[in-house]
């Protein structure tokens, strides 16, 4: 099961919006198959392993390792359980039940009903890790939310707006490394937001081009449409979202406004949003008010702070979070914390 999750992993920035599974075949204590989710729209790990499988007469005598319940319905691809049937496989172990209400135990029920020995719930924990975006999705019906976010040395995220005003170019408080790891990053999760003021003060492109991969889904926070069209997150060569105020409008077929109301509890207007568009991660990245939102409405799963050696003697503060922290890493001469949300 553990090297199920590792062959998992392999699918982290391409499965979503489906589960990143994996799953290994196993004969007379060696494995003869291996496989994981496809980019979405693609074969099922099941599907990729029992293809991998060079002789197809052993599946007969053989256990599927899987990290979540195969699925018994059809959608862009045939159900995975009957797949297993048809190939006779005896023996299925599974990590978790597929929570989603189209699986939800039926894939576990259609097996047994074949007489196939199935065990559930093998390094359960492991698997709720290794699925967590897919579960919180399911589950909380929200995305899996990130924070991200850089601070000098004296706690400022971003310049004072007379140092801003005499320098328009991006403050950049990181080193070129830990610029890398962010749009590595970008191309694990499927979206990625920001607010209106730092989409105006700096213009990004929210892409990966420091890095191989897709580019996220831009969502962007501007009540009253601020943001000029001439804008690169305003280009439509990927899907944008605007979270808008203001009344819709038709900008760029790639680009959907979704009105909002912009009070107090804006975060979880954002999140139900964000997944009646089928998104099931999304890194935040600024500014600080608007991480701050999500922090203040205990609307967050990790934090994810850079910690840079430049001063910058005055600014905007730094969002505060509390969280455990679970990995602290140097990188050169930025220092990365990475929190969870243990509330």
């Amino acid at each position: 099961m553990l090297r199920a999750i590792a062959l998992g992993e392999k699918a982290l920035g391409t499965a979503a919006p489906n589960p990143m599974v994996g799953c290994c075949i196993v004969h007379n204590d060696k494995i003869i198959g291996e496989g994981f989710t496809s980019p979405y729209g693609g074969p099922h790990a099941e599907v990729n392993a029992i293809k991998s499988v060079k002789d197809k007469s052993l599946l007969k005598e053989a256990t599927l390792y899987v990290t979540l319940e195969p699925c018994s319905h059809f959608g862009k691809t045939p159900p995975c359980s009957d797949l297993i049937i048809e190939h006779n496989i005896p023996h299925v172990v599974i990590g978790l039940k597929d929570p989603h209400h189209k699986v939800a135990g039926q894939g576990i029920a259609r097996m047994k009903a074949a007489n196939i020995a199935v065990e559930v719930g093998i390094e359960e924990m492991a698997c709720r890790e290794h699925h967590r975006r897919f579960l919180t999705s399911q589950e909380s019906k929200r995305p899996y939310i990130i924070l991200k976010w850089a601070e000098t040395w004296d706690g400022f995220i971003a310049p004072t707006p007379d140092k801003r005003a005499s320098t328009p170019e991006p403050f950049w408080i990181t080193n070129t490394y830990s610029r890398q790891r962010v749009h590595q990053w970008r191309n694990e999760e499927q979206a990625i937001l920001m607010g209106t003021q730092t989409v105006l003060d700096d213009n990004p492109k929210m892409d990966v081009r420091n890095w191989k991969g897709k580019n996220p889904i831009r969502v962007l926070l501007d009540r009253q449409l601020k943001i000029p069209h001439h804008f690169h997150s305003m280009n439509g060569l990927v899907k944008t979202i605007v979270l808008t105020e203001s009344e819709r409008k038709t900008l760029h077929e790639n680009i959907h406004c979704e009105k909002i109301t912009f009070d107090k509890e804006v975060a979880p207007e954002i999140t139900s949003v964000l997944h009646k568009h089928n998104i099931i991660s999304v890194l935040v990245e600024g500014g600080s008010k608007t991480l701050q939102t999500f922090i203040n409405a205990n609307l967050w799963d990790e934090a994810r702070i850079f910690k840079g050696d430049v001063l910058f003697g005055g600014g905007i503060t730094a969002p505060v979070v509390n969280g455990q922290s679970t990995i602290t890493e140097t990188i050169k001469n930025d220092r990365l914390t990475i929190l969870r949300n243990d509330m």
